[in-house]
């Protein structure tokens, strides 16, 4: 199996790259309209404002959708799970599921997720995994 790949970091994502160094998870808020939001970008996709802060998440969500991947891709051995995860603060991040069994009868919509960070190299990956380690 090849090596996954590792993301480019940008000036404007090198905040949220170290944090995930660091065992964060950050995300952007903007102070005009108090929306969360993801990917990073330097304004609210929301309203516009260029007034964001970096805010750190709780690392936990639910799993809000997903597929098994079946075909091959660079690092990853199908079958493999590509998810939507909503986290608690209202931002929906597209992520793998880890410690789960790419199976319908484990994915369970909803279910709780908490955050792990899968190295890369340098760099730590944000992924998601059952809360508490159940399956």
């Amino acid at each position: 199996m090849s090596e996954r790949q590792v993301p480019t970091i940008y000036p404007e994502t090198r905040f949220y790259w170290d944090g995930a160094k660091a065992g964060k998870l950050l995300l952007q808020s903007c102070t005009a309209c108090d929306k969360a939001y993801f990917p990073p970008r330097p304004f609210c996709p929301a309203c516009g404002s260029r007034d964001v802060e970096v805010i750190e998440a709780s690392g936990k969500g639910t799993l809000y959708s997903y597929i098994i991947n079946q075909l091959p891709a660079p690092g990853y051995e199908p079958p493999f799970t590509v998810a939507v995860v909503m986290l608690e603060e209202g931002v929906k991040m597209v992520s793998n599921i880890l410690d789960c069994p790419p199976d319908p009868e484990a994915l369970i919509l909803d279910m709780p997720l908490e955050v792990t960070f899968e190295q890369r190299g340098e760099i730590a990956v944000p992924q998601f995994k059952p809360a508490g380690g159940a399956q």
